[in-house]
């Protein structure tokens, strides 16, 4: 049996750099070396390397190859773990399409549509059972009214940015007072941001894939934080959150949460694995959707790795499956 070369890209341009970098590590330890060789190519603005004992060699950008020793190596799959750009935005996604190189996430179109929180929203919105927040989107150039925006939705508000995945520049006001400090944080991240009802439930995150050419949901996460809402520093602080998967929700709940992330992952055309994160609204428990991760974290403890292990998968072989799949 051939090994086949993967390039397993990590990195990217943004403050999640050390997270993808963590989650490329789980990735190559579990992956079955004797089906797969695995390079992992460091992505940065500056450039894109492989490291060697004698040091860094660079990728040729022109047909993404990388020359070791003399000898050029293609690769058969890339496996893209960035999180923000160039992976999870479909940046790197159009660069593989042209070169006819497989990849294991979303399209370039659904990779960026699902960066921009409030196009996903609109796309998802009429699925049966789902619900998304009130929310007002803003751009950096425009004037803000906070009287509008106070008289319009109802306090306490999320403010965040419009793009990526990542909970830097995120705020939750509580009156008009603290609506500039935000906004202005909001905007530091990003020229497009989100103010949006902040939905009061029990937190969650499930995570979907294409396995075998069916698509499975796997079991889903409570995120029980002590912090107010899951930032930065609750994501990534052991201790702040406590995740307990698969969550405590009715059989009857959880085949009704199943069918409504199927429905989000067949709507945005998904590929792979994604993650869904959602609120379920105290009282009522209806779905409020949050949004769609299309390069979720997969560093040891991560969500996706905890769901596949509570299924009994390993996790090296639902690497295994994501590529066979998508080759």
């Amino acid at each position: 049996m051939t090994t086949k070369n993967i390039a397993l890209l990590a990195g990217g341009y943004t403050g999640e750099y050390e997270v993808s970098i963590n989650s490329a590590k789980n990735i190559a330890d579990s992956l079955d070396a004797t089906k797969y060789k695995v390079y992992t190519i460091l992505v940065d603005k500056n450039r894109w390397l492989y490291e060697t004992a004698t040091g860094p060699v660079d990728i040729d950008k022109n047909d993404f190859s990388l020359t070791l020793n003399g000898e050029k190596i293609k690769f058969d799959f890339a496996f893209i773990t960035i999180h923000g750009t160039p992976g999870e935005d479909g940046k790197l996604q159009g660069y593989f399409d042209m070169l006819n190189i497989p990849y294991n996430t979303c399209d370039a179109t659904t990779s960026a549509i699902s960066m921009n929180k409030a196009y996903t929203k609109a796309i998802v919105n009429g699925i049966h059972g789902l619900h998304t927040a009130r929310s007002i989107k803003l751009f950096k150039n425009d004037a803000h009214d906070v009287a509008t925006i106070a008289a319009t939705l109802k306090f306490p508000l999320f403010v965040k940015p419009n793009n990526g995945g990542s909970s830097v520049g995120m705020s939750k006001v509580y009156n008009a007072a603290g609506l500039p400090e935000a906004l202005e944080k909001a905007f530091h991240e990003d020229d497009q941001i989100l103010v949006e009802e902040f939905i009061k439930g029990r937190e969650f995150s499930i995570g979907i894939a294409r396995l075998k050419g069916k698509i499975t949901v796997l079991p889903a996460t409570e995120i029980i934080s002590s912090k107010d809402f899951f930032d930065y520093e609750a994501k990534y602080t052991p201790g702040v959150t406590n995740e307990v998967t698969p969550a405590d929700i009715s059989a009857e709940k959880n085949e009704a949460i199943a069918a409504i992330v199927t429905e989000v992952f067949v709507r945005l055309n998904c590929k792979g694995m994604v993650r869904i994160d959602f609120i379920l609204l105290e009282g009522t428990e209806d779905f409020y959707f949050i949004e769609v991760n299309t390069t979720p974290g997969q560093s040891a403890n991560s969500l996706i790795p905890q769901q596949v292990r509570a299924i009994g998968m390993n996790l090296g072989e639902f690497y295994g499956m994501l590529i066979e799949g998508a080759m």
